[in-house]
């Protein structure tokens, strides 16, 4: 493995080529080796002192696990089946009576867990706008064990002040989890702001070709560390090693591809303001101002709202060909989304509703093309429904 002290220093574009690299000694193969291996030889029965099974430990995972834990400032990583997967783990360490404060603009998949999975085991939830950092606060109770967080929020792109929320947690000895998918940590680092537990669906920017699942868990309490090791290990959602390689490839672009996506994006919202049929735009550092909450960049999403109604809204996200209409999102490739009918589905419209995601919300996963070729098939899409 590569030695760690050696990068502890170094500036995170080049912990993100060299973090979690294997030297490989009998070949000297610089790119780390896939290990498909189930199972390893030990040396006596009950002999745990190296690998002894791949829901355990693989060394492709662990390259990977190693990599997530230095880039976010972390002490361990945690690699998972999906993002889902993670989070699931994370709740389980939770008990029947607890109750969660979570941000109420949040993935629709993480809405669907709480509410349809994890009520149906004894936790209670509540969702606040926690753009004011306040709300976290005041929603607490006296069995409150967790406040979870996205910033920037998907789809409105909301941020949330980790550091004042986190702030508060400490106060009232309630853990703070940030999903860190939208941001990555090239943009921002939420372990450094005070929250206990970071989660990415590294099938978005970390492995960034729309071509793996997977999901991550990185903490620095060792008390955290071994429990979500024990969960890990005992729910068995971990992640295979060959998507292990998929992602570590991805993450040696991660930073040239951040800020091609940021300067995408800043280019679409400057297009879209000058377009009459696009209410109003989310995106994070709008309008010239900086970006708040420590981040370095805006990152490469962007939402609009489409004056028309649900027909004007179908042509239009039908009509682009060069942004492909899919779920997901972080790829080079430009997506667009149309979260009512697709990510945030599952959510009933009336909660949609009152947390302002309508019916004429489009989302944009900016990605790495010609910034012309990206504004001129928004314009033709624009075009098609203004005729």
């Amino acid at each position: 493995m590569t030695n760690d002290d050696s990068l502890k220093n170094k500036k995170i574009e080049t912990r993100l080529i060299h973090a979690g690299r294997i030297d490989e000694d009998k070949t000297g193969a610089v790119t780390t080796p896939i290990y498909p291996s189930s199972t390893y030889r030990v040396e006596y029965p009950g002999d745990e002192s190296g690998y002894v099974y791949s829901r355990w430990a693989n060394p492709t995972r662990q390259a990977l696990e190693k990599a997530l834990a230095d880039l976010e400032n972390g002490t361990h990583g945690f690699a998972f089946a999906s993002g889902l997967g993670a989070l699931a783990t994370v709740m389980h360490l939770l008990k029947a009576g607890d109750h969660v404060v979570a941000v109420s603009d949040l993935y629709g998949g993480t809405h669907r867990q709480f509410e349809k999975v994890m009520r149906s085991f004894g936790l209670d939830f509540t969702y606040v706008d926690g753009r004011n950092p306040e709300d976290f606060e005041k929603a607490v109770k006296p069995n409150t064990r967790l406040f979870w967080l996205e910033t920037p929020t998907n789809p409105l792109l909301r941020l949330i002040d980790i550091e004042a929320v986190a702030a508060f947690a400490n106060k009232h000895n309630i853990l703070t989890a940030v999903d860190n998918t939208f941001a990555t940590p090239f943009i921002q680092n939420p372990l450094d702001l005070g929250a206990d537990i970071v989660l990415h669906s590294m099938s978005k920017y970390l492995a960034g070709h729309c071509d793996v699942i997977a999901g991550a868990l990185i903490v620095k309490d060792k008390e955290l560390t071994e429990k979500l090791k024990f969960h890990q290990n005992a729910l068995g959602a971990i992640l295979g090693p060959f998507d292990s390689w998929l992602v570590l490839r991805g993450l040696k672009t991660l930073h040239l591809r951040m800020e091609r996506h940021s300067f995408n994006s800043l280019k679409i919202v400057e297009y879209l303001e000058t377009v009459p049929k696009v209410g109003k735009i989310y995106y994070p550092g709008q309008d010239g101002k900086p970006v708040p909450n420590k981040m370095k960049l805006p990152g490469g999403m962007v939402s609009f709202e489409l004056k028309g109604d649900m027909e004007t809204v179908r042509k239009f996200v039908t009509s682009t060909r060069v942004f492909i209409l899919a779920e997901s999102l972080g790829g080079v490739e430009s997506l667009i989304n149309h979260p009512a009918l697709m990510t945030h589905a599952s959510i009933p419209a009336e909660t949609r509703q009152k947390n302002g995601i309508g019916d004429n919300l489009i989302r944009l996963s900016v990605g790495l093309e010609n910034i012309e070729d990206l504004t001129a098939d928004l314009e033709q899409a624009f075009a098609v429904v203004s005729a």
